[in-house]
């Protein structure tokens, strides 16, 4: 498993508030009844698509919980990975940069870093996840 899979993982791992609505053990008995049983020759109407997880809500969350405020994960990796309890180390960078396509020089330098924190952002978001444009760019 790659450095940003465990990201992944590690974030949408991790569930968010439920979003506000009418949970679906609420609907009527004979709703869900003809919901969990069509009617001959009708097809089965498609599962919902899972709703996005909410990134920002869910580190918000897992800092909160850790009760660290000095960890700045909007603008670092390195404190990114920590909130997650992966391996910050010059060399995971160096393997995530490569996973993600850095074509820049992989010396754990500041452009370095803040490319891959917007990077994996990025990819975060084309991997079912709801990003603020702030965290992309």
């Amino acid at each position: 498993m790659g450095i940003f899979s465990a990201i992944k993982d590690a974030i949408f791992g991790h569930k968010a508030a439920p979003q506000v609505g009418a949970p679906a053990a609420a609907q009527a008995p004979a709703q869900a009844q003809a919901q969990a049983m069509p009617q001959m020759g009708q097809p089965a109407p498609a599962p919902a698509a899972p709703a996005p997880v909410d990134v920002e809500a869910v580190l918000t969350k897992i800092a909160q919980d850790k009760g660290n405020p000095a960890l700045n994960w909007r603008t670092s990796i390195v404190d990114l990975m920590k909130l997650l309890d992966l391996d910050s180390s010059l060399h995971n960078r160096e393997e995530l940069a490569t996973e993600l396509g850095y074509t820049g020089a992989k010396d754990g330098s500041a452009e370095m870093n803040i490319w891959l924190r917007k990077a994996v952002m990025r990819e975060l978001e084309k991997n079912g996840g709801k990003v603020p444009a702030d965290l992309k760019d």
